[in-house]
């Protein structure tokens, strides 16, 4: 079944109509979901989700935009969630240099801080990298701990630079912006990289595939994307919903 390795029910955009969505998943052919923490509240919503249903699981980590609310303790707290039975990875984490805010040493900080944090608790990445890719590649570098592994989320990045995270072992994580028109460098991404090294990710509720683009976003348009990976690829879509729920499995630690 699709598995959906990123996304953030919790956002208030689902608020009316949330449990109905997910109960509606499985009979859309969607077996699981990843709730992603962004910051301290949504990690803490993230990890409410994952204990509720036994279908998601959770991330736990401070998305860049967030870093501000960060401390000592905070660093603390994420690891102790580490513990928590259905949190599978810290995330996101990273930088993201779209805008000029948070400061950019700020998030450079926080973001090394995660990353040890993760080696420290032996525990899977997810790392946001926006307009930032030297950066990212060059704190990764210094700080990652490799051999745990995680996924380069919304990968948005050259052809050239995607080699060099499949070379480290990471995956990354392909959404709806392989369907849109001006995702082109994905496609070529997407045709370079190994099928064994992709994962499938909405980040709901935001980058709705094509046809649906502008509306929210949920698992079960991902449909969308394992079309347009196997029409890039050239194989069939229950290959590509088999072999990227085997790596989702493989990069979560999910028996």
């Amino acid at each position: 079944m699709i598995f959906d390795t990123h996304a953030h029910y919790m956002d208030e955009r689902f608020a009316e109509d949330r449990e109905a969505l997910l109960a509606s998943l499985r009979d859309a052919g969607v077996g699981n979901v990843v709730e992603v923490g962004a910051s301290i509240q949504s990690t803490k919503d993230a990890v409410a989700l994952s204990r509720k249903h036994d279908f998601v699981y959770s991330a736990v980590g401070v998305h860049p935009d967030g870093v501000p609310e960060m401390t000592d303790e905070t660093i603390e707290w994420l690891k102790g969630l580490t513990g928590e039975p259905k949190v599978v990875a810290i995330g996101e984490i990273g930088l993201d240099y779209y805008y000029d805010e948070p400061d950019r040493e700020l998030q450079k900080k926080w973001f090394i801080r995660q990353l040890e944090a993760a080696k420290e608790t032996k525990m899977p990445v997810i790392i946001h990298s926006r307009d930032a890719a030297q950066d990212t590649l060059q704190i990764m570098d210094e700080h990652c701990d490799w051999s745990q592994g995680g996924v380069i989320h919304c990968f948005s990045y050259t052809v050239e630079t995607a080699k060099i995270y499949l070379r480290k072992g990471f995956y990354l994580g392909i959404g709806g912006v392989v369907t849109f028109k001006n995702g082109r460098k994905l496609v070529e991404v997407v045709k370079e990289a190994p099928l064994e090294q992709l994962v499938l990710e909405t980040d709901s509720p935001y980058l709705t595939p094509v046809p649906n683009r502008g509306r929210r976003n949920d698992s079960r348009q991902l449909t969308y994307v394992v079309d347009a990976i196997a029409q890039i690829k050239g194989i069939d879509k229950e290959e590509v919903i088999r072999v990227t729920e085997e790596n989702a499995k493989k990069m979560y630690r999910i028996i």
